[in-house]
C-alpha cells in the first residue's frame, strides 16, 4: 500500500500525458452538444471519486449531476429517459457487475457512455463508447490508493472537456503537489504511533474536498479497522455532534477558500470540549498552520506547498494531493496496530454486487 502511493506523482504525469487525446476527442463532441444531466455510476473507492465528481462538475459547468442506485435496475428492473443524458462509469477493474449493468442500459437508453477504469480490457471497457485509463500499472494493494488520485484527475479532464475553465497549466503541477505531500511520510509515520489504541473516529470536510472525507474513513475501515463515520461539517452540526467528548479522534481536511470558515469554527468548538483533532491543509492556509487558540489537542498536517488557486474555487486543485497525507496516517496506522494493510481480513480486489 505505501509503494503504491508512493507511486502516484508518476501515474498522475502519465495518465495525463496518455489520456489528453482522447479528452481532446470528446471535447469537441461536447462543443456540439452537451448534457442535460450526467450520471456517475460507481462503487467503493470509485464512488468517493464519483462523489468528487459530482461536486467538481456542477461547480464549474452548472450542469446537473447524479450519482447512480444500481438497485434501481438490478433489483427493481426499472428503466430511466437518458435522453442527452451523459453516464460515467467508474471501476479500477472494470469488472464490477452492478456498474456495468448501470452502463449498458445506459447505452442502450441513448445515452453517452464514458468508462475510466485501470483495465482497458474489462468489461467496462468494452461496453462504453468513450474510454479513459486510469494509468496506475497493477494495484496489488486491496485498498485503492493511485487508482483513486488517477480517477480524480481524469474526472477533471472530463469537466474540462465539458468546457469548464479548468486550467491545464494548473492540472501539470499536480504531480509535484502530490510529490509534495508524499514528504510527509515521516512525520505521519511517528503520528500514527499516538492514534494504535483509536477504535473509532470522525472524519470531516466539505466541498471538493468532501470525497476525500468518505474516501480517508473507508482506509480506516479496511485497513485499520477503525469504525469510522464520515461528515461534511455542517451535518455534523445536525445531531452526531453529541457523541464527540474529550479525546475523541477527530481528522479534518481543512483547505483555504469557502468551506475554511465552517471548517474553522468547528475546530475551535471542539478543541473546547479536548477532542483530539487533527488537521490536513496546506501552506496557502496559514490560519490552520499556525493553529491559533486550539490547544494542545490539536495538530496539522501541513503538506509544504502552497495549492490555493487564483482563478475560480481557491481550493480547486487541493483534493488530490490532501488525500496523500490519509492514506499514508492509514497504512502507517495498520502497521502501528500490527495489522497488514495489504490484505484486510474478509477483502479482496474484485467486489461483484448486484
Amino acid at each position: 500500500m505505501l509503494e503504491e502511493i508512493r507511486q502516484q506523482p508518476a501515474v498522475l504525469q502519465r495518465t495525463l500525458n496518455c489520456e489528453f487525446e482522447g479528452i481532446s476527442e470528446l471535447r469537441h463532441i461536447f462543443k456540439k452538444r452537451k448534457p442535460r444531466l450526467i450520471v456517475l455510476a460507481a462503487r467503493g473507492t470509485s464512488d468517493n471519486a464519483a462523489q468528487f465528481g459530482r461536486y467538481l462538475l456542477e461547480i464549474t459547468t452548472g450542469i446537473p449531476v447524479s450519482l447512480a442506485a444500481p438497485s434501481v435496475y438490478t433489483l427493481y428492473k426499472s428503466s430511466l429517459n437518458l435522453h442527452d443524458v451523459t453516464v460515467v462509469a467508474m471501476s479500477q477493474s472494470g469488472e464490477s457487475t452492478d456498474t456495468n449493468l448501470v452502463l449498458a442500459r445506459a447505452r442502450a437508453s441513448g445515452a453517452l457512455t464514458i468508462a475510466i477504469t485501470n483495465n482497458p480490457r474489462s468489461t467496462m471497457a468494452r461496453l462504453a463508447e468513450h474510454v479513459f485509463q486510469v494509468r496506475a500499472g497493477k494495484e496489488k494493494s486491496v485498498a485503492a490508493t493511485k487508482t483513486y488520485t488517477g480517477q480524480l484527475l481524469i474526472m477533471y479532464l472530463l469537466t474540462y472537456a465539458i468546457g469548464a475553465a479548468i486550467n491545464l497549466d494548473d492540472l501539470r503541477r499536480l504531480p509535484d503537489s502530490t510529490e509534495a505531500a508524499l514528504r510527509l511520510e515521516a512525520e505521519i509515520a511517528e503520528l500514527a504511533e499516538r492514534y494504535r489504541f483509536m477504535n473509532h473516529a470522525v472524519v470531516v470536510g466539505r466541498g471538493l474536498n468532501y470525497s476525500n472525507v468518505f474516501e480517508f474513513a473507508l482506509k480506516l475501515m479496511e485497513t485499520c479497522y477503525v469504525v469510522a463515520e464520515r461528515f461534511s461539517s455542517a451535518d455534523l452540526l445536525h445531531g452526531p455532534i453529541a457523541m464527540l467528548e474529550a479525546s475523541f479522534p477527530v481528522f479534518f481536511f481543512a483547505p483555504p477558500g469557502v468551506t475554511w470558515p465552517g471548517v474553522s469554527q468547528m475546530i475551535t468548538r471542539l478543541s473546547k470540549m479536548k477532542t483530539e483533532a487533527l488537521i490536513i491543509t496546506d501552506q496557502s492556509n496559514r490560519p490552520a498552520c499556525q493553529k491559533k487558540g486550539w490547544g494542545k489537542v490539536t495538530r496539522c498536517l501541513s503538506i509544504p506547498a502552497k495549492l490555493a488557486h487564483k482563478l475560480g474555487p481557491v481550493d480547486l486543485y487541493t483534493p488530490i494531493p490532501y488525500i496523500v497525507p490519509a492514506q499514508i496516517f492509514s497504512a502507517c496506522l495498520a502497521r502501528a496496530k500490527g495489522l497488514d494493510p495489504d490484505r484486510p481480513r474478509s477483502l479482496k480486489k474484485i467486489t461483484q454486487t448486484m
